[in-house]
């Protein structure tokens, strides 16, 4: 998306005319499977016709991420309990003064569910036509101009996450919000988030470090889900819940996943899952390998 997106932005600068051909070739290009590439022909006036190969990437699980931005607003306490209320699919409504913040905030708590997707009502910036949307039943996670404020807190919400970017705090909770996660794993996660004040050098390596924190929290949860599908001869998976929900020995880590497998997100991923014996590839499983690597006994020489 961001090498289109410079693509795009180089022809606007020499005519938005030169756009649209890039684009009607993109539009009638075949969509490429993770990892493949396409060649797009496109011809630009005073370069002659250029070969562009764009590249789907295996995982988009850091694409156009900034967790700076929510390290900047928000303190590791408060993260964690927007995390929590995203696994559940709660309604989390974000407000900022800035249409930057909201975007980039919304995007970031999106992308710390991984290796799992959002599929619910997902708007980074709710137009004032739409401020209704936050009496919806159903969940979603929306950001709001912290200038619409008080037409927001005149709607008749229930069980919502209201989160000010802007101020750094929750202007309404449900109430249970640090309870949610198991207190061991909490912990962990909180001395593995870095600060703004850690040494660390680039956007990319800070991005690396916070999705790491919270990848190793899935994978200490819910990475025994492939012992827990049984296979029939015609390689069909059935997910056994309660024997998988039973499985962890912390009574913490038994009760958050019995109200995580009630999730969309975890129902979608674990019909992926039943239809591949196969382990799927990624960042997630590659992490799940090293754990189980590290959980085996070492053998004595």
């Amino acid at each position: 998306m961001k090498n289109i997106l410079d693509e795009v932005e180089k022809r606007r600068q020499i005519s938005a005319a030169v756009i649209y051909p890039f684009m009607q070739g993109l539009r009638e290009s075949p969509f490429p499977a993770p990892g493949k590439t396409v060649t797009i022909k496109s011809f630009i006036p005073d370069s002659g016709t250029e070969l562009l190969e764009l590249t789907r990437p295996l995982e988009s699980r850091l694409e156009h991420v900034e967790f700076q931005v929510l390290l900047q607003c928000l303190s590791p306490e408060k993260i964690l309990q927007i995390f929590a209320s995203a696994a559940l699919e709660r309604r989390i409504v974000f407000l900022a003064e800035d249409l930057s913040s909201l975007s980039k905030g919304i995007h970031a708590t999106a992308a710390l569910l991984y290796p799992f997707t959002w599929c619910h009502t997902y708007i980074p910036v709710v137009p004032e036509q739409l401020l209704s949307t936050v009496c919806c039943p159903t969940p979603f996670m929306v950001g709001v101009q912290k200038r619409y404020l008080d037409e927001i807190l005149d709607q008749p919400m229930e069980e919502v996450l209201l989160v000010d970017l802007s101020e750094g705090k929750f202007l309404k909770l449900v109430g249970d919000e640090e309870e949610i996660l198991p207190g061991k794993l909490q912990s962990e996660m909180l001395a593995s988030l870095p600060t703004m004040n850690n040494n660390i050098k680039t956007s990319e390596e800070l991005n690396a470090h916070v999705s790491d924190a919270f990848v190793q929290f899935f994978v200490k949860t819910i990475g025994h889900y492939p012992a827990h599908i049984k296979w029939n001869r015609s390689g069909q998976g059935c997910f056994q819940e309660r024997p998988f929900c039973k499985a962890p020995t912390s009574r913490a880590c038994r009760r958050f996943l019995k109200r995580f497998v009630k999730t969309q997100m975890f129902s979608l991923f674990i019909q992926e899952a039943e239809r591949n014996r196969k382990c799927a590839e990624g960042y997630f499983q590659q992490k799940l390998n090293e754990y189980q690597e590290q959980k085996k006994p070492r053998r004595l020489s």
